[in-house]
């Protein structure tokens, strides 16, 4: 006997799905964990957390994944105890729910690398959650009994425990019970359930729709909802103004008792969902009922390095329609084949469109909004704050703003470096800040927005931002800088020591941050990704860290430039202006080149210099600057010639020349040229730094 193994592809599926779902999963936590703090939440997210878990029990058990099908049975039965009512939310029982967001990360890691992992206790972490779930809680009466509402039998027989439950609970904390009755066209029902869906939800909580005995009209299908809300009659007919529906109350004051419930009522079993109704309006055996194949999803996956062979082809065309253009210019050289010129020329730019808005869709497939990291931050801080001891919020804002999915994914472990600071090193025990005067829970902010073709993130903090004198005490004891350079340091020169390797103004290392190796690591790893980072703090009110990256490292535009005899492509994303200038427009200041543009002093780096190269010809009497900027740094390329522009696909150098400072990497010019790309970035913080060592 053989059993079917799942193919590597529906593995790498399975697995990406997985992820999304544990995503969303900690979506609903985070929720949960907001709303406990205001002391409500929203049963909904209760119900998304249950399906979640719900899915990646089946899913799993569908590859073979036991300890995930065991970890997700366990939790949905705690769940399910939990939407029931009786289990209470608490900060305890979240912490155990945010745990298992780790631990699927790591089964989900594990069965991609396909192996067995070690120290995944599983075991321990079940125990844990039976235990959770053991201890219920006993809810009180309902105000009423149900049977003193004006509600058809019929509805009540069919609710399922879940949806009884969340009734009752309505009827606990006094609100008023609606029946809404809705009618819609065969061709229109989908369309019309789910609007009507979306404009309920901000009035009030639907407990349950079933199909209408009064239905009559056999072109129309009818249903019944019930709604729990605590706005007036009037406020929910408008919500649902234009929908053709009819909103009643029902009654919860008749004296006379419910009429008895139909013999052998059918409770639908726990975790049933309600059926939708079949559009003639009558009920169907399952087995006879018409299925369709259609999907209703409008999304697919793709494996990132797919669309990285795209953006290479797609480099492979641009050469070969520049390959094109050169044949056009020698064609229109010829009087004979100049017609043939202008056609070739019409469809050469035909081209171009389709190259660029083939290039623009690539780009937008690889985008992916930043929430995905800001989650899971939001999770770290929650259990930070909770470890120790500190009252922290979290705030974010564009979180929708997108970047390429491989930055996203190497920008997760800078941020997390920085959060983790922020909570260690800025914010104050709740004592400390209420003597200084501040509230008692401190803020951390996160906010992201694009600017042309970068996106700047900010992290911010409402701390004790940095001791600048303790600072200097630390880089001169531990001899990062000499005396000499401390005198005449400017304060951000000062601030930018954290940078520094092995800088650390903690004696002992915690478990947070504090072991020389952090801020340092933050700007290598922010500097691998062509981008920049900045910081500022006042003492006693905070500390804002500003970062700066591209949207994309894929296919760019670029300036192409020559230099000492030699050609480098430049990102044009960081390219402001160029200039022609002559040798007696070059001033020295503190010993650099500067040039005065616009009333502004402006730094110049001749890019020989800046790489260690040597210069076999004599300079030109005329050469350009090109004017590059990250942030709010401006830096001067000097160089001999502009070349033009043209659309690159970055190759990396590979591991013996990945460390070369200044070059972000290769790329292939027309008749296989192959230049180095300048890291614009690395030039911009060299500058920098050459300006602290120059003052």
């Amino acid at each position: 006997m053989t059993t079917d193994r799942p193919s590597d592809k529906a593995l790498q599926e399975f697995l990406s799905e997985a992820q999304e779902i544990v995503e969303n999963f900690n979506r609903d936590l985070l929720a949960l964990d907001a709303q406990r703090a205001e002391g409500r939440y929203d049963p909904e997210y209760v119900n998304d957390a249950f399906r979640a878990v719900h899915s990646l029990k089946g899913l799993s058990g569908l590859f073979g994944i036991g300890r995930m099908t065991t970890l997700s049975h366990t939790l949905e039965t705690l769940l399910d105890s939990l939407r029931l009512g009786r289990v209470t939310i608490t900060p305890e029982l979240l912490d155990l729910l945010f745990e298992a967001i780790e631990l699927y990360g790591r089964l989900i890691a594990d069965a991609a690398s396909g192996g067995q992992a070690e120290g995944i206790d599983i075991d321990g972490y079940l125990r844990r959650i039976e235990g959770a779930a053991a201890h219920r809680v006993v809810a009180p009466p309902a105000v009423r009994p149900l049977g003193e509402y004006e509600l058809d039998p019929s509805i009540l027989s069919v609710l399922t425990e879940y949806e009884e439950h969340r009734l009752r609970e309505s009827i606990r904390a006094g609100r008023t019970l609606y029946r809404i009755h809705a009618a819609f066209d065969l061709t229109s029902i989908d369309k019309g359930l789910e609007e009507l869906k979306v404009r309920l939800k901000p009035v009030g909580e639907v407990i349950t729709y079933l199909p209408s005995a009064e239905s009559a009209d056999e072109n129309k299908i009818e249903l019944d909802v019930i709604l729990a809300g605590e706005e007036d009659a009037s406020t929910l007919e408008r919500a649902v103004a234009g929908t053709g529906v009819a909103v009643s109350e029902v009654s919860k004051g008749r004296e006379a008792p419910a009429p008895p419930p139909p013999p052998e009522p059918r409770r639908r079993p726990r975790g049933e969902t309600t059926r939708e109704p079949r559009l003639d309006g009558s009920e169907e055996p399952e087995e006879d009922r018409p299925s369709s194949l259609r999907s209703v999803s409008q999304t697919v996956r793709v494996d990132i390095r797919k669309l990285d062979h795209l953006m290479n082809v797609i480099g492979e065309l641009a050469l070969a329609r520049a390959g094109i253009v050169e044949i056009l210019e020698e064609l229109r050289q010829r009087r004979e084949t100049s017609e043939l010129a202008r056609a070739l020329h019409r469809e050469s730019r035909t081209l171009e469109r389709k190259l660029n808005e083939l290039q623009t869709g690539i780009l937008e497939v690889r985008m992916v909004p930043l929430g995905q990291v800001f989650d899971k931050l939001s999770r770290v801080v929650r259990k930070i704050s909770r470890e120790t001891g500190k009252e922290i919020r979290l705030a974010i804002s564009g979180a929708d703003t997108e970047l390429d999915k491989l930055i996203v994914e190497e920008l997760s472990d800078p941020l997390m470096h920085i959060i983790r600071n922020s909570i260690d090193h800025g914010i104050e025990a709740p004592d400390v800040r209420r003597r200084a005067g501040k509230a008692e829970s401190g803020t951390i902010s996160l906010a992201a927005a694009q600017k042309g073709n970068h996106v700047v993130i900010e992290i911010s903090d409402d701390g004790a931002g940095f001791d600048e004198e303790r600072i200097l005490e630390t880089a001169l004891r531990r001899r990062l800088i000499d005396s000499h350079a401390a005198a005449e340091m400017s304060r951000r020169e000062l601030l930018n020591l954290v940078f520094l390797p092995g800088f650390s103004t903690r004696d002992h290392a915690t478990e947070l941050s504090g072991r020389g190796v952090g801020m340092d690591v933050v700007k290598t790893n922010i500097a691998k990704l062509s981008g920049i980072i900045d910081l500022s703090s006042t003492r006693g009110k905070g500390t804002v860290i500003s970062i700066t990256l591209p949207i994309t490292l894929a296919i760019i535009q670029a300036l192409v430039i020559r230099a000492a005899g030699r050609t480098y492509a430049v990102p044009l994303n960081s390219v402001l202006e160029s200039l022609t200038i002559l040798p007696g427009e070059v001033q020295t200041l503190s010993g650099r080149e500067v040039l005065t543009l616009r009333g502004q002093t402006l730094t110049l780096v001749r890019v020989e210099d800046a790489l260690g190269l040597a210069r076999n010809e004599p300079p030109p009497e005329r050469a350009y600057v090109v004017v590059v900027g990250l942030a709010q740094h401006r830096l001067g390329l000097v160089v001999d010639d502009l070349v033009g522009q043209q659309d690159i696909v970055i190759k990396s150098l590979g591991r013996a020349l990945s460390g070369l400072r200044g070059i972000a990497g290769a790329t292939e010019l027309g008749g296989q040229q192959i230049v180095l790309v300048l890291d614009v970035a690395a030039l911009v913080e060299e500058s920098l730094r050459g300006a602290v060592e120059a003052a």
